[in-house]
């Protein structure tokens, strides 16, 4: 079994990813297997990766050039973005099962560890916005959107939690 670890280079959306992450995403995830235990040759590295699309575009073709073709995939991401990356693999990778998981994490605990209330619901509506937008976009698989979910994402904006919104 292979392990791909691919993630944001260094993405300019994501300060909190940048912070923390400064020489990418992928190299940090590796370095956090290996200390695991996970033996190096397990390790596939895809660190090229922009965005959600892809990460799992740029996995896929990880795992074809060595002649892996699985027949389902976990992602694992922050718990708010796994509906995304759940409806974006489904479009990105059809032909696969998609599994997605998260760290257990409480909502006051994420935020204690980003430290910055607005930026912590900035991101919450723009990853909502991502999963309302993105199917037009071709970026991913339609996914219903309750409506008190959608009149709560307008409340916010209209209060100004903009800050990670696609631009128009």
């Amino acid at each position: 079994m292979a392990v791909t670890i691919s993630g944001w280079p260094r993405s300019p959306l994501s300060c909190t990813t940048a912070a923390r992450f400064p020489r990418g995403e992928a190299v940090h995830y590796r370095e956090h297997a290996l200390e695991l235990g996970v033996p190096d040759s397990a390790i596939l590295l895809e660190p090229n990766a922009g965005n959600t699309g892809q990460n799992i575009a740029f996995s896929r073709e990880v795992l074809a050039a060595v002649g892996i073709t699985p027949k389902s995939v976990l992602l694992v991401s922050k718990p708010y973005m796994e509906r995304r990356s759940y409806a974006t693999a489904r479009k990105v990778w059809p032909e696969v099962e998609v599994i997605c998981a998260s760290e257990p994490l409480e909502f006051d605990d994420y935020l204690k560890s980003i430290g910055d209330e607005k930026l912590v619901v900035d991101m919450l509506v723009g990853d909502l916005q991502r999963v309302i937008e993105y199917p037009s976009l071709g970026f991913a698989v339609e996914q219903d959107v309750p409506e008190d979910v959608h009149a709560a994402y307008v409340s916010l904006t209209n209060a100004g939690f903009t800050s990670r919104l696609l631009s128009s």
